[in-house]
């Protein structure tokens, strides 16, 4: 297997808010990693796509909604490491394709649709039987990479910070990222994660399972115990892929003055709650704080297209 991947950068941020409270801020950018296969979606892949290789697998299925990132990066992964990919989709097919279902397309993934109730069922075994009788011997990766192999390549994303940091921030989707983050740091250090839904609250069971299920395991880990997380889950902005005004103006004017593009559905989010929570008086005097920049910006031209339909109503 090969791709070209540069070692993801450290950006400080020179903000007033973050010099008025005292604190270093700087931005790991995982975005910058790869044109396709990005921020924490390549180590949410990496070892799926190893075991999947080690198996002899030739054939990758995984699931994901119509603007998903994994899916998008998953069908760019495949086509570079020479395997099918089969994306199974929540909801009806919608024609013209969107600009994530068209570059999946492209790079030789088949879309598979699902209605919403048959796609709540995606973990169960009785469906992913029948998506083996239907397709044959594939290899399932869960949606968003959220399975043992995900957290194991998370455990790998701070490790290419070259200072250390007090505070690791994330955007929380599935908890994957967290939980792996949590598990690469010293016990002095703090993981603080976003969750980007809607009384996100309950992602804290799926960490500890994570986390329980992980240690159990017998994958590596640089620690025996994971350090202390926490979620902060007043960010949301009113759910999954919910943005308005507020934090579409935030996500240009610190693009602008950072030079630093976030996407509305994950990174904007949790950037908008530091920079909140730095003016609150959050975080201490000293501290050192690490945003980690988990890529997504495809994501943009849809959301894009959707505000610019809805303006238009």
């Amino acid at each position: 297997m090969s791709l070209t991947l540069i070692t993801p950068p450290l950006q400080q941020i020179n903000s007033e808010i973050a010099r008025h409270a005292g604190v270093e801020l700087y931005v790991l950018r995982l975005d910058l990693m790869h044109p396709w296969v990005n921020g924490n979606k390549w180590f949410k892949l990496k070892y799926n796509l190893l075991e999947a290789k080690k198996k002899n697998f030739t054939t990758l299925l995984t699931f994901g909604g119509a603007y998903s990132n994994h899916i998008y990066a998953t069908a760019a992964a495949g086509n570079l490491f020479g395997f099918r990919t089969i994306g199974v989709i929540r909801g009806e097919e919608r024609l013209p394709l969107n600009a994530t279902l068209s570059f999946a397309v492209q790079q030789g993934m088949q879309l598979v649709y699902l209605n919403r109730e048959m796609y709540r069922q995606r973990n169960t075994p009785a469906l992913q039987e029948y998506l083996r009788q239907s397709f044959g011997e594939v290899f399932i990766i869960p949606e968003g990479g959220s399975n043992l192999n995900g957290v194991r390549g998370c455990t790998e994303i701070v490790a290419s910070a070259t200072i250390a940091f007090d505070r690791i921030c994330v955007a929380c989707g599935t908890a994957t990222t967290l939980a792996g983050i949590a598990l690469s740091l010293h016990e002095k250090q703090r993981a603080i994660a976003f969750p980007v839904l809607k009384n996100g609250a309950f992602l804290a069971q799926e960490i500890e399972s994570l986390l329980t299920n992980y240690l159990a395991s017998d994958l590596p880990t640089p620690y025996n115990s994971p350090a202390s997380w926490e979620l902060v889950c007043n960010y949301h902005f009113g759910g999954y892929a919910k943005v308005n005004d507020e934090l579409i103006l935030f996500s240009q004017q610190f693009t602008q003055e950072h030079g630093v593009p976030l996407d509305y559905v994950y990174t904007a989010k949790m950037f908008y709650g530091v920079m909140d929570l730095l003016q609150q008086g959050f975080f201490c005097r000293g501290d050192r704080l690490l945003l980690v920049h988990t890529g997504g910006l495809q994501g943009n031209i849809g959301m894009e297209e959707k505000l610019q339909r809805f303006s238009k109503i």
